[in-house]
């Protein structure tokens, strides 16, 4: 018996070894294909077709697309550098991709996939391609500017503005984010963030940025003095605000989720100044609060802008918050009637996001009326 265990062993042992050999082979092959496809593989020059004609671009085969339009000066949103882990540089391509690749499919949903939707940075090309990008997209532009100012607004979030340069000035709608360009080991990447200033500061672009330990952007961004450059792209972004001036907006926020909000809001009081809007923010506790002074300020100045700031906890023994305590979702579900023509602008963790989401369709609104980014 001891025998036989001996040799079941070694070939266990043996085999186990046969399967790590195999695996760095098959690691070896793929890395001598993808050098190969790069160095000896030559597609020449590859027409990309935008639109139907309304432009074509020359562009070297054998690079990504989201990379042959970044040099072509059409900015498509990426805030993973093309790593396709972030699932931003969606747009349709009509012909000459090849397959969906495993790398895509948990970004894309089946009617994506159906139209044709995919990952800029996964498409290689490597013939003719036709593609479609919304017009939003295509006047995306990048911007060099300098640190106006820099200020602290919690422990761990910073007001950071700045004065655009070249261009000058940027267009952009309420609600909408723009790309930090940072350095990082491995080159230049790109991570979004919220415009928080409104849209009529056209020569400027203000961000609330919330340091992530070992963030690449927020770090970056922290560390960045007055006068320093700083070049971005955008704007971006899929928020929409009525122009009817009878439709309620509701704005919630969580966390750092409070730059669209801000945006948002004084660029809507800016042109409708008896408009109806709702702000409810969450944090945790009174050292996470921000804006609040100055959002009352603008209620008593337009007495329909309604404030709620609720607080979910814990609380530290000696802090003092006599506001409303709780989720921010069940502050939503108390003041809000149903009934009422609204819009809703969300932003925040994602738990905040699903909750809000469930209460507003409760008040009646359409999946079509609801806008959020998750983060």
């Amino acid at each position: 018996m001891l025998g036989t265990m001996v040799i079941s062993t070694v070939s266990w042992l043996l085999l186990g070894k046969s399967i790590v050999v195999f695996a760095g082979l098959l690691v070896v092959l793929a890395v001598f294909l993808l050098l190969a496809e790069r160095y000896l593989v030559n597609y020449g020059q590859c027409p990309v077709n935008i639109n139907d004609g309304e432009r074509v671009l020359d562009v070297m085969g054998g690079q990504t697309l989201l990379s042959a339009l970044y040099s072509e000066k059409v900015f498509i949103a990426s805030a993973c550098g093309g790593r396709g882990s972030c699932g931003y540089c969606k747009i349709t391509v009509k012909s000459g991709a090849g397959p969906v690749l495993p790398t895509e499919t948990p970004y894309l949903n089946r009617k994506e996939i159906r139209s044709g939707v995919r990952l800029a940075c996964q498409v290689k090309i490597r013939e003719a391609l036709e593609v479609k990008i919304p017009e939003d997209l295509l006047n995306a532009k990048l911007f060099s500017a300098t640190v106006k100012s820099m200020r602290s607004v919690t422990y761990d979030i910073k007001e950071i503005r700045f004065s655009l340069i070249e261009p000058n000035e940027i267009s952009h709608r309420p609600g909408q984010y723009v790309q930090i360009q940072a350095p990082s080991p491995d080159g230049p990447v790109f991570r979004a963030y919220s415009i928080s200033s409104a849209t009529y500061d056209s020569n400027e672009v203000e961000l609330n940025v919330r340091l992530v330990p070992n963030g690449i952007g927020s770090t970056y961004l922290h560390n960045l003095k007055e006068g320093d450059p700083v070049a971005f792209t955008g704007p971006y972004g899929e928020f929409r605000l009525s122009e009817d001036p009878a439709t309620e907006i509701v704005c919630v926020g969580g966390g750092c989720g409070m730059a669209p909000m801000k945006n948002i809001i004084y660029s809507l009081y800016h042109r409708w100044p008896e408009r109806t809007c709702w702000l409810f923010f969450g944090c945790r506790s009174t050292r996470d609060i921000f804006y609040l002074d100055e959002y009352n300020e603008l209620a008593r100045k337009h007495t329909n802008f309604h404030v709620v700031y609720a607080l979910s906890g814990p609380f530290a023994p000696d802090e003092k918050w006599d506001g409303p305590k709780g989720f921010i979702h069940l502050f939503v579900d108390k003041h809000l009637g149903n009934g009422v023509k609204r819009q809703a602008f969300l932003c925040g963790p994602p738990p905040m996001i699903n909750a809000v989401t469930q209460v507003l369709h409760g008040k009646g609104l359409k999946p079509e009326d609801v806008f959020y980014d998750k983060f």
